[in-house]
């Protein structure tokens, strides 16, 4: 690794460090400097006044020494000044040479005796002291540290002068004191050791601090920050005693109660959503959800098979883009409405209805009702509910009902106005009129008096059926009931050429019936084959036997029923008309014939039949003709 790229990740590494630590390691580096700088200085002074102590007593013990062997070198007792110097040297072992020179710069006696190359080493050094300091010695010794012997040595030389005579030169080797010779390492070592101190009780009590205090923190903050986004299953690990293990225990026990307080609240909220849900789905309307930004929440079964979104994800989704475009066109702008509405005028639920065809071609109808949703308390708008309900057959029903009010006061207006007018010409010109006139005159009165009648019967039968009453079925002559209701009907059969025919099985005596009723199904039949039928055309009342299974019996129990048919020769029944014929107030009489009517002649032939637990049987081919039949349970 280069330096550069040492440097660079040192700085990569700084920089990563937050400003919080910066300052604390700054800190910490400045706390050490000082500290380790005011060790070194202390020492430092300790050391120099130790070495002027030193400096002293070694050239005090100079001084003295010098004193003692002036008479002898003055006196040039050579014995004795061996013998004295020898005595010195061998009592001191802090001296570590003695070195006596001629005024000259010779060496003329030495202790200890040293090899000749050490002898030239200290005679050169003399020598070179003497030339440079002899002129500025004045008597004074001279101190000097030197390392000539691998040692660290203070070396005192001064002068032998006796009585103002210059004897020569003394040089005197003393060792240093070993204490202080040590001590410079010895205050480079404390100062280093108080510096690398202080890091590391610096580096100890951080590590402590995050050991003990930080850590648990970090695991609070998360855990506190868990909690806050709805994450209870927490639980923090204290796995040595601390300052904040009251706080660890309390934070672990409030977690655990409120997981199991989300747990109760939660079981609670599923099973009120799946209520909701349940509730919802069974309902026959459309149901939809969609928030502020019109993204679709939910939506039921119903509403999911309307739009064919059963195979979609579509939660969460504009629904607009999942709509008919038709039909976004049509509720996108009620919705942005609602939304903007409420957020700029009002803070309260408004309802918005649209009615639209759910296909281009098709003939279903939708009414959508769109009501905002609030919250509860601050009526802040959540979302907006969307309820499809299916309302063709309303329409179609309102559409008949329309064209039924339309045709009952034509119906009504012209016999009455025929009856007003017959009145009044018999009123007017009674004295005019000869007797067969005015006979003429009443029985069309009587016609269209009876017409009134039987439209007004007609109505009120239907209500009548509407009713919870029920018939009670007694054993029936069939055939007395097929004659009456054939001879009701002969006069506008024959009026149109029309012929009836019926066909009877002998065999056939009793069914269980309700005689007023069933007569007035078969008057309804066959008068509706009488509109359907061509004139000249054939109508045929068969009463035959059919075979028909019990309900909840084996195949081999089977029932023998009286079935009842009425085919006529008409122009038949189109395929999307048969199951709207049976419903109330629907007419199609205009399309495929000129006799009118209200209507309501084939519903109350059902509503009958209903009461007597069977169903009519629909039959038939265009241009062919068509075919009515239901089963009465045989009595004899």
């Amino acid at each position: 690794m280069t330096y550069r790229q040492m440097f660079i990740n040192i700085s990569q590494w700084w920089s990563d460090i937050k400003l919080k630590k910066r300052l604390m390691v700054f800190m910490t580096l400045v706390v050490a400097l000082i500290m380790s700088g005011l060790t070194f200085w202390s020492l430092t002074i300790i050391q120099e006044d130790a070495i002027i102590t030193d400096t002293r007593f070694c050239k005090d013990l100079g001084i003295l020494f010098a004193s003692n062997i002036l008479e002898f070198l003055a006196s040039k007792d050579s014995q004795e000044l061996a013998s004295f110097v020898e005595k010195i040297y061998l009592n001191n072992s802090s001296i570590r040479y003695i070195l006596l020179f001629n005024t000259d710069g010779n060496l003329f006696f030495e202790l200890p005796v040293y090899t000749y190359k050490v002898e030239n080493l200290l005679q050169v050094h003399k020598g070179l002291f003497q030339l440079e300091n002899q002129n500025v010695l004045f008597g004074i010794p001279l101190v000097k540290y030197n390392s000539i012997l691998s040692d660290h040595i203070i070396d005192i030389t001064m002068p032998l002068i006796y009585n103002g005579k210059n004897l020569g030169t003394l040089d005197l080797g003393i060792d240093s004191n070993s204490t202080l010779t040590s001590s410079s390492k010895l205050i480079i070592n404390v100062s280093l050791a108080i510096f690398v101190s202080i890091w590391l009780m610096v580096t100890i009590g951080v590590s402590f601090n995050i050991l003990m205090i930080t850590e648990p923190v970090k695991q609070l903050l998360a855990g506190v920050k868990n909690i806050a986004s709805g994450n209870f299953n927490q639980k923090i690990n204290l796995n040595y005693d601390s300052e904040l293990s009251g706080l660890i225990l309390g934070f672990n026990e409030m977690a655990e109660k409120l997981n199991s307080y989300e747990e109760k609240n939660v079981d609670k909220l599923m099973l009120e959503k799946m209520k909701l849900e349940t509730i919802v789905s069974t309902i026959a309307d459309g149901a939809i959800l969609v928030d502020t930004e019109l993204r679709l929440l939910f939506a039921n079964q119903v509403a999911l098979k309307a739009f064919n979104w059963s195979n979609l994800d579509i939660i969460g989704k504009f629904i607009c883009h999942y709509f008919p475009l038709h039909v976004s066109e049509a509720v996108l702008p009620v919705l942005n409405h609602l939304v903007k509405s409420n957020y700029l005028y009002n803070r309260e639920c408004e309802t918005k209805e649209v009615c639209v065809n759910l296909d281009y071609n098709s003939k279903k109808i939708f009414r959508f009702l769109l009501t905002t949703v609030l919250e509860q308390r601050s009526h802040v708008l959540t979302g907006v509910a969307i309820i499809i309900q299916d309302i063709s057959r309303e329409v179609k029903l309102n559409d008949a009902k329309n064209q039924f009010i339309a045709n009952v006061s034509h119906e009504l207006r012209t016999p009455l106005s025929n009856i007003g007018l017959l009145l009044e010409t018999l009123l007017d010109y009674n004295d005019s009129l000869n007797e067969k006139q005015k006979t003429h005159f009443l029985n069309i009165a009587n016609n269209e008096t009876k017409r009134l009648s039987d439209l007004v019967n007609d109505i009120l039968d239907l209500s009548r059926l509407d009713s919870k009453n029920e018939y009670i079925l007694t054993s029936t002559n069939i055939f007395e009931i097929i004659h009456d209701a054939v001879k009701a009907s002969k006069l506008i059969a024959n009026y149109n050429n029309i012929q009836i025919v019926i066909e009877f099985d002998c065999r056939i005596k009793q069914v269980f019936a309700h005689k007023g009723s069933l007569l007035q199904v078969l008057v309804n039949l066959i008068s509706n084959s009488i509109k359907f039928t061509s004139i000249k055309g054939n109508i045929v009342l068969r009463v035959y036997l059919v075979l028909k299974q019990l309900k909840n019996s084996n195949l081999s129990k089977c029932s023998e029923m009286v079935r009842i048919e009425v085919i006529d020769e008409g122009i038949g029944i189109d395929h999307r008309n048969r199951k709207n014929i049976f419903d109330r107030f629907v007419r199609i009489e205009n399309h495929v014939h000129t006799l009118e009517g209200t209507g309501l002649g084939l519903s109350i032939v059902k509503h009958i039949l209903s009461k007597y637990s069977t169903n009519i049987i629909l039959k038939s081919d265009l241009l062919v003709g068509t075919s009515l039949c239901f089963d009465l349970c045989r009595a004899d």
